[in-house]
């Protein structure tokens, strides 16, 4: 292995929400990973800090290329500069779509459990939230069209899709997701597509993902396609996302709701974020390797050791989402804070009480140690 992904990295007192936000717990929540960057992200920071001037920033042309020759090779995409639009977060560009095109009393419908921004974005344009759980078929998560179609209605406007789907795992298929494309024009929704996991796929030939970049043109033409490279790279408090838009009318519905809501986006990140996308899939490829190992063993250790938990093997991201329903207590991720002193994500803030959501994307025995606190807190009880 050429990267290091073993060394355990102190981040305690760096000012990162992960460790800094309950410092008294051992934090397996939020979804950044505990490992350093890639050396040619770390190198072009250095050298746009060497530079001195940190003003205004736009992005540059090796930014653009770097994400047009991304989308060619790896989302079997040809880019148009022109449906392009530069944004400072995913989160602010779910909250964009929702004030874009949902207004007072309209819905916004996704399916559960799934990323808490998603339950919380239709907040910001007065809209209502419509939601469908997810179902377990033949051995993985699936939509449940029928639920979808008795629940949407004339006042949905908008399908928030996540993936790979944050906190299942799941990668969406190419007939899946053309069938929710279909869904979407059907009932006249404009798509928006998360796909900031896309990267992160354990094995790109049995589950390949599937973009709605690669839609066919009349279904595309509702979509809004969210990409970044924050979460494969490790770069999430950089700030650095973006929107293919290819429709004029939503591209320009989608922009006009910025309004002056939006800060400016910081001279470092469109500079890491074209050494991710230039220079990143060696390190990329590695850390593939090694989160694989690390759900692997967690899948393992969770469905073997831990009595009343259970997970299904996710195939892509570093989250795991466990089932704890067994435990018989009211709030597991409670639970586990004051019986194992570790910090995960409560699965009510995904719309699904009685799961958790543990964070792998660590070091191993950091991993194996947090995975040992929580057998060890099952069996005292």
């Amino acid at each position: 292995m050429k990267f290091d992904f073993d060394t355990v990295v102190a981040r305690k007192g760096t000012g990162c929400i992960k460790f800094d936000r309950r410092p008294e717990l051992d934090p397996f929540w939020v979804a950044d990973m505990d490992f350093v960057s890639a050396p040619p992200i770390i190198e072009a920071l250095h050298k746009r800090v060497n530079h001195g001037v940190f003003g205004y920033a736009q992005a540059h042309r090796g930014l653009v290329d770097a994400i047009a020759d991304y989308l060619k090779n790896r989302r079997h995409s040809i880019l148009n500069p022109d449906h392009l639009i530069h944004l400072g977060g995913l989160v602010p560009a779910l909250s964009l779509a929702a004030r874009a095109f949902c207004g007072e009393g309209d819905e916004l419908m996704t399916c559960t459990p799934v990323y808490p921004p998603f339950l919380g974005v239709h907040k910001d344009a007065g809209a209502k939230l419509l939601t469908v759980d997810h179902v377990f078929v033949n051995g993985r998560w699936e939509f449940d069209w029928d639920a979808m179609e008795k629940a949407v209605s004339a006042k949905t406007k908008i399908f928030l899709l996540c993936n790979p789907q944050n906190s299942l795992g799941r990668v969406y298929s190419k007939d899946e997701v053309i069938r929710l494309a279909h869904f979407c024009v059907k009932h006249d929704l404009v798509l928006v597509s998360d796909e900031i996991h896309c990267d992160l796929i354990f094995d790109e030939t049995a589950t390949a993902h599937f973009s709605a970049l690669q839609l066919p043109s009349e279904l595309a033409a509702r979509s809004i396609t969210l990409l970044s490279p924050s979460k494969t790279w490790n770069i999430a408090g950089l700030g650095y996302a973006f929107a293919i838009i290819p429709d004029d009318s939503i591209r320009r519905k989608f922009n006009a709701a910025r309004g002056h809501t939006l800060a400016e986006i910081n001279a470092l990140s469109y500079y890491a974020a074209e050494a991710a996308y230039r220079d990143g899939e060696p390190w990329r490829q590695e850390l593939i390797s090694y989160l694989t190992g690390n759900r692997d063993e967690l899948v393992r250790f969770i469905n073997e050791e831990c009595e009343a938990l259970s997970i299904h093997a996710p195939e892509a991201t570093y989250l795991a989402w466990i089932d704890a329903r067994k435990l018989g207590v009211e709030n597991p991720a409670n639970f586990f804070e004051k019986e194992a002193g570790l910090f995960l994500s409560d699965g009510a803030f995904f719309g699904w009480p009685g799961w958790v959501r543990f964070n792998f994307g660590c070091p191993r025995s950091r991993m194996m140690e947090g995975l040992e606190k929580m057998k060890s807190a099952i069996a005292k009880f």
